[in-house]
């Protein structure tokens, strides 16, 4: 199964289509993403300020699997989460959002396993007591 994001005028993904291999291959059974576009226009038809782009769940195409709010970065070529915290930053490598302090290295372990939560008033993390 292929997998399409459709993005609005703001390349913003607003839902994510699955299609049949078979109705995005080439004579040679080659995936095309323009043929699985093709495809999706021709069931949804051709809607102004839209375009569908392909995503992949294990990151092959685009980095990051697309999620409805996610936005497409054209310079990146990738999906990228809405931005967590002020304080986090985008790794270039992942197109994934990051805290500027790593976890604590003891997050999930013990019984019951050590649990934080990210406080960006204090631009740390907190564990999670119960």
């Amino acid at each position: 199964m292929a997998h399409f994001a459709k993005l609005n005028s703001d390349n913003v993904v607003v839902h994510v289509s699955v299609v049949d291999n078979w109705n995005c291959v080439d004579g040679s059974g080659n995936e095309v993403e323009a043929i699985g576009v093709a495809f999706l226009q021709s069931v949804h038809g051709v809607e102004p300020g839209i375009t569908w782009k392909q995503t992949s769940y294990n990151g092959n195409i685009r980095k990051n699997y697309a999620g409805i709010g996610m936005t497409y970065d054209a310079g990146r070529d990738a999906f990228i989460s809405p931005k967590p915290f002020a304080s986090w930053v985008l790794n270039e490598t992942t197109c994934r959002w990051e805290a500027p302090v790593a976890m604590p290295s003891d997050a999930g372990t013990g019984n019951p396993p050590k649990m934080y939560s990210w406080n960006e008033a204090t631009v740390n993390w907190v564990e999670v007591t119960l």
